[in-house]
Parts: structure tokens; sequence; C-alpha cells
């Protein structure tokens, strides 16, 4: 079965949550979903991951009871994973969008549903969901995905796929996306602001991975990125 087909059919079975105001499809997969047709030529990981707000655990918590073809993990309940073939692990992953504990990455403690909130999916804003074969897939705007991820400390093998997640995302952009990066960028501290550059500048280095779009191929667009960016000490 070909990734496309379970990714469609893991979403359709989760449709309950992700049709909770505010839940996104947060992970890899959203530059395949974004591709016409949604047709996934990115292939990274053999999960997704949804952002769920904390502030609709409980909304999320019941609309989980409506879920069928999944079920959590014994060792991890933020994990559901699939009672048939054909279907995807789904991670489920917390977005602070109150700002309860802004800058940081927390565990939100909870029997049923535990959930590790990462600090920089703050950076994600609601874009417009799309529809493939009848799965209403709500996504991030792109330029919120891209900075989390540039601002997202990872090495090695994950490291380097998650850039390529964000070329996968350069190539899916407009022109007011990348527009939205830069304007994002630009009132970031400088901290932030180095290590964006620094990754954009490993990205056009990196070699090729199977699967994945070809840095060498589209290293102008990346280059083109970059120069965009105003230098960290300025404003």
């Amino acid at each position: 079965m070909d990734f496309r087909t379970k990714l469609l059919a893991t979403l359709g079975a989760i449709q309950p949550v992700l049709d909770e105001p505010g839940v996104l499809v947060a992970g890899s997969e959203v530059p395949n979903l974004l591709e016409l047709d949604a047709r996934s030529s990115l292939i990274v990981s053999d999960d997704v991951d949804i952002a769920i707000p904390i502030s609709r655990h409980e909304q999320v918590k019941h609309r989980l009871k409506q879920v069928h073809d999944l079920e959590p993990s014994r060792e991890e309940p933020s994990v559901w994973l699939p009672k048939k073939p054909g279907m995807m692990e789904v991670n489920f992953i917390g977005m602070d969008t109150e700002q309860v504990r802004p800058g940081e990455t927390f565990v939100f403690d909870d029997a049923e549903l535990p959930l590790l909130v990462f600090a920089h999916l703050a950076f994600l804003r609601p874009g417009t969901p799309i529809i493939a074969e009848g799965v209403t897939i709500p996504l991030p705007r792109p330029a919120g995905l891209m900075l989390e991820k540039l601002v997202t400390e990872r090495s090695g093998v994950k490291g380097d796929r998650d850039l390529l997640v964000v070329l996968g995302l350069i190539l899916v952009s407009s022109a007011s996306d990348i527009a939205e990066v830069i304007q994002i960028y630009s009132a970031l501290p400088h901290d932030r602001r180095h290590a964006i550059r620094s990754n954009l500048t490993l990205l056009s280095l990196l070699e090729p991975h199977a699967n994945m779009p070809d840095p060498h191929v589209h290293r102008q667009r990346v280059n083109d990125l970059f120069a965009q960016l105003p230098p960290p000490g300025l404003t």
C-alpha cells in the first residue's frame, strides 16, 4: 500500500479529532498535503503528528471516543496505534496557543491523554483546510511550520530530515507565505534569528535523501530565502 493511501486512511479514521477547532496536522506530512491532490511525494516517517491546543484538551478527549480504528498505546497513551493494516501511528502533541507557559516545553499531565507540549509549536497558525478523498484536513500556515522546524534544535538523520521538510515547505509556499516567514523572523530575538539562518545554511549544503526533495536542485530557492532575512543584529 502506498504512503498517500495510508496517510489519508489514518487521517480519515481520526476525522472526529480533526474536526475540533484549533487541532492541526503538524508533522512532516504537511508539504505532502499541500501538494496538488495531496500526492505525497515526500516520505519522512510512518507516523503522523497531530497538534492539540491544550485549551481544547478536554474536547479532544471527548472526540477520541468516536475513533474506532486506532487505540492508545499502553506504554505511551499519547501515541495511538492502528487496529488494522493500512494505517499509520498517530502521535498527539501539545500546542500552547494560550501562552500558559510561554517559551517552555513541558508535560501536560493527564491519565488518559498526556501531552508533551512543544514550545516552538506556538509558531503555528491555522491555515486553509484541504479536502482529500473526502477527508477534511486542518493544516497550519506554511510559514509557522517552517519557522518551527528552523528554530528547533535537532541533530543527525532526524535533523537532516526536518530540514528537508523545510525545503518541501519552501517548494509549496506562495510569495505571501515567504513574506510571512520574513515578517515573523524580523520580530524574533537575536538567538532565534541566528538559529534560523544557521539551519538554512545547513539545508543548502545537505546531501540528497531518498524520497525527499533534492537540496542540490533547489539550492537557489533556499539561498533566495536566506538573502531576504535580515542579519540577527538588524531590525
